[in-house]
């Protein structure tokens, strides 16, 4: 007889467990409490406009086209895929931009225009750091939930990586004379909602990755690839139900049992995997053995992001696809950012206008763009329905002036904001921190929470909040972790697919 696994949450990461542990032979059922899949990389839809709830690109494909294998699919035949070039429009208040590119000598004759004599700085850190993501890219792969886990030879190999105080800014001043330039390797640091004055050094993985392998739009938006993963794992028997909340985690000792839905359905299940937000988890979903929501907030928690979608009877096709507008004082931004009390008024700005790329997310002639300014979350209890309105048009304000969509504000036909009080409470997430626990020393590896949850015997935790961490790759790869602890704890064997090697040149 099949052992019945229960995934909580069609979020990324559940999503990716559902999919290989169906392809396994478990019987799966997915519950979700929205009425579609993907959780914080779901579908947000204003009339005709289509948009990406959150992630917005993609970085590290090959991660993508290993959990696809895992199920014995390929990627490409669900997804289509357009690999960027130029990648990202980098723009400061002084006129200067750049152009990023995963094109060696393209990106060093950018550097080269933009940053006169920063160029040999970036051939030496895309050199440098193709030895330390084959180094580091390994102990990714592997969990954490034994100290026994600090002695594989692979993580011995990457300590001198790991253990440093040095941030991601200590790293780049080795290369670059410019701060500006920094920002460019630096600002990837917002994936993980992070100052990269205090993000761990190991961190410039993130830029080097995006640098040498590129990033990729999907046609139809990122959204899509929750429901490409949704679709390979019903073809391999999983059920997948919507609108499903779960009220609570039922259990006997240090097993779960399955869960109790908010309707009073009780579903008994042999495994369960946890993607709730993790912390929203542990306070709200544990019956009786749940955590205080005081307790919790002591963690370290990411930043928050207020977004606005908005659907234009307009296409801006001068403008790129991606563009990021850096704050006028981008140190200070941030470190307002992190102190989790103060509201930037001179805020970095992040602009998706992916109808140049993309004809299907909205009408013909027609486009739509996503706005995403880092802002803090809610710990400190900041009125954003008081507030919300003003902030929109300040950030409106902003891009009509340092963009060429000067006329922006006569063409907005749909809009929705989200602000980071809506994260809490649309998406349920704790204190609407939306990359999660931050990444600090003390919160990763094994002192991150395990993707088998200490104390339980059959909880699996997948997810941002637990190892390796946030971003779409990683939460990729705890969902693949966590299903191969599964499999070893049900004595179900499986093979490891395993693309990495040959493109990290190892």
């Amino acid at each position: 007889m099949k052992k019945k696994v229960l995934v909580v949450g069609a979020g990324p990461g559940g999503l990716s467990a559902a999919m290989i542990l169906a392809h396994r032979g478990f019987e799966v059922t997915v519950v979700e409490k929205a009425d579609r899949v993907g959780g914080r990389n779901s579908e947000i839809r204003l009339g005709d406009y289509s948009f990406d709830a959150g992630p917005t690109f993609l970085h590290q494909k090959f991660t993508l086209d290993e959990i696809f294998g895992e199920a014995g699919r390929e990627s490409s035949d669900y997804l289509d895929f357009v690999k960027l070039d130029p990648m990202t429009r980098l723009s400061w208040s002084d006129g200067r931009f750049i152009e990023s590119s995963a094109n060696e000598e393209t990106m060093a004759r950018n550097v080269a225009r933009s940053f006169p004599g920063n160029e040999g700085g970036y051939r030496r850190f895309m050199e440098d750091h193709a030895a330390k993501l084959r180094a580091v890219y390994p102990i990714l792969q592997k969990p954490y939930h034994k100290w026994s886990s600090y002695l594989r030879k692979e993580l011995l190999k990457c300590l001198p990586y790991v253990a440093t105080t040095k941030s991601v800014v200590d790293v780049l001043d080795q290369y670059f004379d410019d701060d500006r330039l920094k920002l460019a390797f630096t600002f990837q640091a917002k994936y993980l909602g992070m100052s990269p004055w205090r993000c761990p050094a190991l961190f410039t993985i993130l830029s080097y990755t995006e640098y040498k392998y590129g990033i990729y739009h999907v046609q139809g938006g990122l959204c899509k690839i929750s429901q490409a993963m949704a679709k390979v794992a019903q073809e391999d028997g999983a059920q997948i139900r919507l609108s499903a909340p779960v009220r609570e985690l039922n259990f006997a000792g240090k097993k779960v049992t399955g869960v109790t839905l908010e309707g009073g359905e009780v579903l008994e299940a042999d495994h369960v995997v946890m993607n709730a937000d993790y912390a929203h988890a542990m306070v709200h979903l544990l019956n009786g053995r749940s955590r205080p929501s005081d307790e919790m907030a002591g963690k370290k928690f990411s930043c928050s992001a207020f977004m606005l979608y908005l659907g234009l009877d307009k296409i801006y096709a001068d403008e790129p696809h991606h563009h990021i507008l850096f704050a006028d004082d981008y140190e200070r931004n941030v470190r307002e950012i992190q102190s989790e009390t103060m509201i930037s008024d001179d805020m970095s700005i992040y602009v998706r206008n992916s109808s140049v790329t993309d004809p299907t997310v909205a009408p013909r002639g027609h486009s739509q763009l996503y706005l995403l300014v880092p802002t803090i979350n809610v710990r400190n209890g900041h009125d954003w329905e008081a507030t919300q309105q003003e902030y929109r048009d300040r950030i409106i304000d902003r891009v009509v002036e340092r963009t060429g969509m000067k006329d922006l504000r006569d063409h907005i036909v749909e809009e929705k904001i989200l602000s980071p009080a809506g994260w809490r409470d649309d998406y349920r997430i704790f204190l609407g921190a939306t990359f999660n626990l931050a990444h600090t020393m003390d919160q990763m590896l094994y002192f991150r929470p395990h993707n088998r949850m200490k104390g339980y015997d059959n909880l699996y935790l997948v997810g941002g909040g637990t190892h390796p961490g946030s971003g779409l790759p990683t939460i990729y790869e705890s969902g693949r972790i966590s299903s191969n602890l599964l499999c070893e704890a049900a004595g179900k064997e499986f093979s490891r697919v395993d693309l990495a090697p040959a493109l990290l040149g190892s």
